[in-house]
């Protein structure tokens, strides 16, 4: 089965920010009312994001939560959009995740990367330069654990005794592990190991174009694309009855998003040595450091799924041409958004884009 003729599925994404005047219960209390509303709307799944020390995102420990949201639900997928894993032993991983498979009836998407917040590395007194290798190694302990018994690793940050892990998954070989890239060389990097990308809700649609392509020409070229791997791609979204309609909350969204709150020196990726981008972060220069400002007009043509259902639903064949098959949905994350509001949003997409994909 080509990329594109895969079917597309549909996720939402929750980053459980605190805004004024909530208590981190509230957030909690809102979020996962919308959990069981979407699985009950048809969505596919529920991401969750792990941040520490800030408002910015109150879930420290995504497995802790999302086993609290399989007992809550039936069929929705559970996803990890991130652990990072730079932050975690990965036996300590590698035993969450596995414990949250079996308690879920196997419903784990495992979504990792290496992390960026400065304020999050030095906290925990983590070189951000030493992300990258750290993120490496710590994924073939997961792997390993997961898959072998008798595991033992000898690296340069983890080391092992003999393990045979326990519980193990319920999914075989593995939960799908969906790493967080979009540079090219990244992409290629995990498509020739067979494990999907997550691409960057902040990249441009070319940009994350470019990413399925070379992903998929990678992991053709390793006889590692099967028709059962989902490429996932997160975006900003949302449907209106009308194009005007849509264009004019745009405008009224961006101007309730408090953009320093999330785009400043605690998350950008500073190397605190030497004041400076640390190394191996080049890419995020301009993305932090520079406030992270695009005009609505950008958002609208090169970044955001919005407009009215004609114009989401051929955004989103475009992105399933691209070679994705599933669209992780940001509703309003950042802005504060009425729970009845939300679930408006939430029902009206449901209703008018994702029959067209059915």
């Amino acid at each position: 089965m080509s990329a594109q003729h895969r079917p597309m599925k549909f996720s939402t994404f929750n980053l459980f920010h605190q805004f004024e005047g909530m208590t981190v219960r509230e957030v909690y209390d809102y979020n996962l009312e919308l959990a069981e509303y979407v699985e009950e709307l048809g969505f596919d799944g529920f991401w969750v994001a792990e941040h520490h020390f800030r408002d910015y995102g109150t879930i420290p420990c995504t497995p802790a939560l999302l086993s609290y949201i399989a007992a809550r639900t039936e069929r929705l997928r559970l996803g990890t959009g991130i652990v990072v894993l730079p932050l975690h032993n990965p036996v300590h991983i590698a035993e969450q995740i596995a414990q949250l498979d079996v308690l879920s009836g196997g419903r784990v998407d495992f979504g990792i990367g290496r992390g960026y917040q400065s304020v999050e590395f030095e906290s925990f007194g983590l070189d951000l330069a030493e992300a990258r290798d750290r993120f490496n190694e710590s994924l073939e302990v997961i792997q390993g654990l997961w898959t072998r018994d008798d595991f033992q690793h000898e690296g340069k940050y983890y080391r092992t005794g003999t393990i045979n892990l326990v519980p193990k998954p319920v999914q075989q070989p593995h939960p799908p592990v969906y790493v967080a890239a979009v540079s090219p060389e990244t992409v290629e990097l995990y498509a020739s190991r067979g494990l999907p990308i997550l691409a960057d809700p902040a990249a441009p649609f070319k940009k994350v174009g470019r990413a399925a392509e070379a992903w998929h020409a990678a992991a053709a070229n390793a006889g590692l694309d099967r028709p059962d791997v989902d490429l996932v791609v997160s975006r900003s979204v949302y449907v209106a009855p009308t194009i005007e309609q849509a264009r004019t909350d745009q405008e009224r969204f961006e101007k309730s998003f408090d953009r320093a709150r999330i785009f400043n020196k605690q998350s950008a990726p500073i190397d605190s040595s030497t004041g400076e981008i640390a190394k191996g972060f080049e890419y995020w220069q301009d993305r932090y450091l520079k406030g992270g400002s695009v005009g609505n007009d950008f958002r609208w043509e090169q970044l955001e799924v919005i407009g009215d259902p004609e114009r989401v639903i051929g955004q989103i064949r475009m992105l399933q041409e691209f070679g994705f098959s599933q669209l992780m949905c940001d509703f309003g994350s950042t802005r504060p958004v009425p729970l009845e509001q939300m679930k408006q949003t939430l029902k009206f997409f449901a209703e008018e884009v994702i029959p067209a994909f059915r």
